[in-house]
């Protein structure tokens, strides 16, 4: 007789069918979704943070806490939930915008929005400016996926299973919307390009993107990131063009208008991810019962 067979964390991410999957399947819908959660993340954290005066500093202790409530429902969720999973990404898009915007602002007057004078308690930016910014979060972020490969875990979504795989997903998830916010207020601001030029350019990239898609010699795992990554610029271009004075290029639509349009976008797809993953049929018990004798 052979050794016992021991499933170990890699093995049940391989074994997609015989598990409980905890997140989505990577389709256009997917993409519509994280494009709309990003750009709402965005509004949303200018809202809190400029429009009602609560500053960066408060604005980013109260939604990364914000984050923290909506992972652990998450992580206790024995299956994919697109509420659930939707909430938790939109949550990382607000912390991500004012995490970036504490990061890399000041408290100049220039980063105020109309009529305001100053912004709420405590410190309102470290001032270290975009390129800065971004190189910091691009070295937290190669840790990551260092770390991540060298737990062995599977970087392929739909085979993300674990609790360990779920909270390195989510750690990258956190720092590349906060990476991309750096990314879109620097195509914004100060590259020039403008809030419609940002946009376009970042579209053209992911255009790009979904072409290579087709070389084989360029893993598409390696393509998912990079895209994911670049879409929160997206979002971030996007929700400056909402919301910024037309003065600056911008459609003067305000923080408050603009997220509560995105939020029932991002709510009418989420209920539609519901309907369609219900009508989805799981794994039937039998079909999990092998990985327990396996693991045992």
């Amino acid at each position: 007789m052979g050794k016992p067979e021991v499933l170990t964390d890699l093995d049940v991410a391989s074994t997609s069918t015989s598990v409980m999957k905890k997140l989505p399947e990577v389709t256009l819908a997917f993409w519509i979704m994280k494009i709309a959660a990003t750009t709402l993340g965005e509004t949303a954290g200018d809202l809190f943070a400029q429009t009602m005066k609560l500053g960066y500093f408060l604005t980013t202790i109260a939604l990364f806490l914000l984050f923290v409530v909506t992972l652990v429902v998450q992580l206790r969720s024995s299956r994919y939930n697109p509420f659930f999973y939707w909430t938790v990404i939109l949550s990382t898009s607000m912390a991500g915008t004012t995490m970036s915007d504490f990061m890399n602002r000041d408290a100049s007057a220039k980063y105020l929005s109309g009529g305001a004078t100053s912004l709420g308690w405590g410190p309102q930016g470290l001032g270290i400016g975009y390129p800065a910014g971004a190189a910091i979060l691009i070295s937290i972020l190669l840790v990551i996926f260092l770390a991540w490969k060298a737990s062995g875990m599977t970087f392929q979504i739909r085979d993300i299973v674990t609790f360990r795989g779920e909270a390195l997903f989510w750690s990258a998830i956190l720092v590349s919307n906060t990476l991309g916010t750096s990314m879109g207020d620097f195509l914004s601001d100060s590259s020039g390009l403008g809030y419609a030029g940002g946009a376009l350019l970042v579209i053209g990239v992911l255009a790009v993107l979904v072409a290579m898609m087709k070389v084989s010699v360029v893993p598409n795992v390696l393509l998912f990131w990079i895209a994911f990554v670049l879409t929160r610029p997206l979002g971030a271009t996007a929700g400056d063009f909402l919301t910024k004075p037309v003065a600056k290029g911008g459609l003067d639509l305000g923080t408050a208008g603009s997220s509560a349009v995105l939020l029932a976008v991002l709510i009418g797809l989420m209920a539609y991810a519901h309907v369609r993953e219900r009508r989805v049929p799981g794994p039937r018990s039998e079909e999990r019962e092998p990985v327990t004798q396996r693991a045992g």
